[in-house]
């Protein structure tokens, strides 16, 4: 951090401390070298993760300029970058090295290098891209982008370019929580046609792996959660059925429903008493997906012969198990057609109401915030 020629002023949530309120405030963020890309950032996704790491269930170190489902525009690039160009509309997911086993498979969520380019706080060198006036380091990088802010840095491979024919304040969403949900039911469940499949928790990521399900051409879909108005919208979506799990039981509920166990199930409530639901609700052969995050060291249970005996699969997921270069402009195309109206769940807030879509967020009167950064 030598001059300020080499920086451009921003403003940014910052998250001071564990639990703390998100707080607008000035700052600076280096410009673009090597592979990296300036993002001049129109909304923002907020996201479960968002949360769980300003309450440190996961220890990215603080104070930080969080944000990880960023969509805007590019104004600068790296003199490396040779896919991207000033003025591209481009959503931002999570960083991947793109070299590793994994990155060449065509696994990049479960990159090796995965944590260190997500939530250490820094790039791979320890150093920062954003800083205070008088050059102290804030810690950054987070899903390598940090996009509460109305500048964010990206590397190329992370950045998606999308069409300009769908507003890009809407995209933000399939960088993380979309791709999450709606990946889970066709890259990692692979839902099939005339298949059953459940979601457990309808919220914006259970609902985003339902509208795929459908997609998919699944016939049976259920909705299971505790809150009336989130099973309503199931059944607008495209449930055939909704469980409230506080009035039914929901695996006898399945069962019945689904003539003996459903074959395909998404978690994302991360409660392990759920997926232990979950688990025993599944039919001989069938699968369930975990994309919810409890606190780390968080344990759950299931009979090990019934999983054995009925050939059930229990499937960890990150970030939806595609490849989002492809994946992402995927999602967008099922929109255009109609096929994916994830619109459906969200709200619009302003960039100094983001501590009203952190609380309404929480308390599920908002199925996914989106922030309006710019």
């Amino acid at each position: 951090m030598k001059n300020s020629t080499e920086y451009k002023e921003i403003v940014a949530a910052v998250t001071e401390c564990k639990g703390a309120d998100f707080e607008l405030k000035s700052l600076k963020i280096r410009l673009p070298k090597n592979d990296e890309v300036l993002v001049k950032i129109v909304a923002t996704g907020m996201c479960h993760t968002d949360l769980i790491v300003r309450d440190q269930y996961y220890p990215v170190p603080l104070p930080a300029v969080l944000g990880h489902e960023g969509s805007g525009i590019v104004e600068a690039i790296g003199s490396n970058v040779t896919e991207l160009e000033v003025g591209d509309h481009v959503v931002l997911t999570y960083g991947y090295c793109g070299k590793c086993a994994q990155c060449n498979t065509g696994n990049p969520a479960y990159c090796s290098e995965f944590f260190g380019r997500n939530f250490s706080g820094a790039d791979l060198q320890g150093n920062n891209a954003i800083c205070t006036h008088d050059h102290q380091a804030v810690h950054d990088h987070f899903f390598s982008q940090s996009s509460f802010a109305t500048y964010a840095l990206s590397r190329e491979n992370n950045a998606i370019k999308v069409s300009k024919e769908v507003p890009i304040e809407l995209l933000g969403p399939l960088g993380c929580g979309k791709q999450t949900g709606a990946g889970a039911s066709i890259n990692a469940l692979k839902v099939s046609p005339g298949s059953s499949f459940v979601t457990w928790g309808a919220g914006a990521v259970g609902l985003s792996a339902l509208l795929a399900a459908k997609a998919c051409g699944a016939s049976t879909i259920i909705a299971v959660d505790i809150v009336d108005s989130r099973l309503q919208l199931a059944e607008e979506l495209g449930a055939t059925h909704v469980i409230n799990s506080k009035t039914q039981d929901p695996v006898a509920a399945i069962k019945e429903i689904t003539n003996g166990g459903v074959n395909f199930a998404l978690e994302s409530t991360g409660r392990p008493d759920i997926l232990t639901f979950g688990v025993d609700a599944l039919g001989i052969l069938g699968k369930i997906a975990i994309v919810g995050a409890p606190p780390l060291g968080t344990l759950a249970q299931f009979d090990v012969n019934d999983l054995l005996l009925g050939g059930k699969t229990i499937l960890g997921v990150v970030e939806g198990s595609g490849v989002p270069k492809k994946f992402i402009p995927e999602l967008v195309e099922l929109f255009k057609q109609g096929k994916f109206p994830f619109d459906k769940l969200v709200k619009f807030y302003s960039f100094d109401e983001m501590n009203l879509a952190a609380i309404d967020s929480h308390e599920g009167t908002t199925l996914k915030p989106i922030i309006k950064i710019n």
